[in-house]
C-alpha cells in the first residue's frame, strides 16, 4: 500500500512524529500532509479526504489542565474518526487507520482513561464502516529527539549525563517497559503495507525491561567510555538503541573527545577503544627506518592494517627458526596476523612515515602482557 501513498501524519511535530517523517521523507512514492498543535480540527474533513492512510499519533500528556486529556486525546481521535466515516460513507473508499494508544489505558487516571475513551472512538469506526484500523499501546518510547526533562526518564538521563548534570532517582528498582523508535516506526509502516478490514491491537517488538538503577547505569557507563576507552557491548538489542539514544543527546562541544598519544623517537601510539571480551584497537607510527615489535606471544594475537607506508614484516618461529617475510604497501591493503610462537618485528622499509592500524584479541595488561622480547 505504501507504493503511491498519500499518508497523513497528525502530531508531525512530536517525538515519534518526527522520526516517521524523516522514514517516510526515505520511501519513494510516498507523500505526506501533516497536522500539528495549534491546527484547527475543522480542517480534518479535507485532510481526510485526500490521504490513502492515516497515523494518528498527536496527543496531550502532560497539560496545564486535566481537561485537555478529554479534549486531545479523545475529542481529536473522535473528529478524525468523523472524517473517517464521512469519507466511506460518501465516496464508499477506506482509509486505513493507525492509533498510537498507550499502555497507560489500564491504568485509571485522567491520561489512561482519555486513550481508552480514543481506542473506543476508533473500534467504533471499525465496527460501524468496516474501515481498517490498527491500535498499538506503546510504553514508554526512547530514541533521538525525545524532549528531555519532560515525559520521558531516558531522554533526561541521557541529555544530563551527557552534560554531567544530576539526575535524579527516588527508586532504583522502579521499573520501565520500553520500546525504541526505529522499531516503532517499522511496526507503523508494517501496518500500513496491509491493512484489513477489522479493528486490531498491535504491539511493537521487541520491547525491553529494565530498572531505573540499572537505566542510569548504563548510561554513566556510555559516558565513561571516553575516559576508560572500554566500549559497552553495543551491537545489539536494548544497549544498541540505548547507546545510539545517548550518543544523540551529546551537545555539539562533545562530538569529540581526546585519547591519549604515546610518543618517542620511533613514532606515536595511540589506543582508541577497549572492549569487553574482543580486545582492543589502536595504531601506531613508524618514521623511515624504524622498526617495531621484536617479539613474541603465546596466546595473544593480533592483525595489522599499513594505512600509509611500506612495511616489511618479519616472523621467526621459536622452534625452528624458520623465517617468513612479507612487503606490504598501504596502497595494496593487506592485514597482517601474528602467529603465537612466532616471533616478529615490523620496518618502516619506505620514504614516508608509515601508520598502522592494529588490533589484538585482548585488552593489554602491564601484570600480564603475553609479550615477550625476542629479535627476530
Amino acid at each position: 500500500m505504501l507504493s503511491n501513498c498519500r499518508l497523513l501524519v497528525t502530531g508531525a511535530n512530536g517525538f515519534v512524529g518526527k522520526n516517521l517523517i524523516v522514514r517516510l521523507k526515505e520511501l519513494s512514492n510516498v507523500s505526506v500532509a501533516t497536522f500539528v498543535r495549534g491546527d484547527d480540527a475543522v480542517r480534518l474533513p479535507e485532510l481526510v479526504a485526500q490521504a490513502d492512510a492515516v497515523v494518528h499519533l498527536a496527543g496531550e500528556n502532560r497539560p496545564a489542565d486535566e481537561a485537555a486529556f478529554a479534549q486531545i486525546n479523545t475529542g481529536l481521535t473522535s473528529a478524525l474518526c468523523q472524517a473517517i466515516q464521512q469519507e466511506v460513507i460518501s465516496r464508499g473508499r477506506h482509509v486505513p487507520l493507525v492509533l498510537a494508544s498507550s499502555t497507560q489505558v489500564e491504568r485509571d487516571n485522567a491520561y489512561g482513561r482519555s486513550k481508552l475513551a480514543a481506542e473506543e472512538a476508533v473500534q467504533a469506526l471499525t465496527k460501524e464502516t468496516g474501515n481498517p484500523c490498527v491500535i498499538f499501546r506503546l510504553p514508554g518510547v526512547f530514541g533521538k529527539w525525545c524532549k528531555p526533562n519532560y515525559n520521558s526518564v531516558v531522554a533526561t538521563f541521557c541529555y544530563n549525563i551527557a552534560r554531567d548534570l544530576p539526575i535524579q532517582i527516588n527508586d532504583p528498582l522502579a521499573s520501565l517497559r520500553l520500546v525504541y523508535v526505529d522499531d516503532v516506526i517499522a511496526a507503523f509502516l508494517a501496518a500500513l503495507q496491509a491493512p484489513v478490514r477489522e479493528c486490531v491491537q498491535a504491539q511493537v517488538t521487541p520491547e525491553y525491561t529494565i530498572t531505573l538503577g540499572e537505566l542510569a547505569k548504563q548510561i554513566r557507563a556510555f559516558g565513561d567510555c571516553r575516559s576508560t576507552l572500554m566500549a559497552e557491548r553495543v551491537g545489539t538489542g536494548f544497549v544498541r538503541a540505548l547507546y545510539a539514544t545517548y550518543v544523540s543527546y551529546l551537545p555539539n562541544e562533545k562530538f569529540s573527545y581526546q585519547v591519549t598519544q604515546h610518543a618517542d623517537p620511533r613514532g606515536v601510539f595511540v589506543e582508541m577503544l577497549k572492549t569487553h571480551d574482543s580486545g582492543q584497537f589502536s595504531y601506531f607510527t613508524a618514521h623511515p627506518g624504524i622498526t617495531r615489535g621484536g617479539h613474541y606471544h603465546h596466546t595473544k594475537t593480533e592483525k595489522f592494517l599499513v594505512i600509509k607506508g611500506e612495511a616489511l614484516f618479519r616472523f621467526r618461529h621459536l622452534l625452528t627458526d624458520e623465517l617468513v617475510e612479507l612487503r606490504i604497501n598501504g596502497n595494496a591493503p593487506q592485514v597482517v596476523d601474528t602467529i603465537p610462537g612466532w616471533t616478529h618485528d615490523i620496518t618502516n622499509v619506505g620514504s614516508d612515515e608509515m601508520v598502522v592500524m592494529l588490533w589484538a584479541n585482548e585488552n593489554f595488561d602491564r601484570e600480564k602482557p603475553d609479550t615477550v622480547a625476542n629479535k627476530v
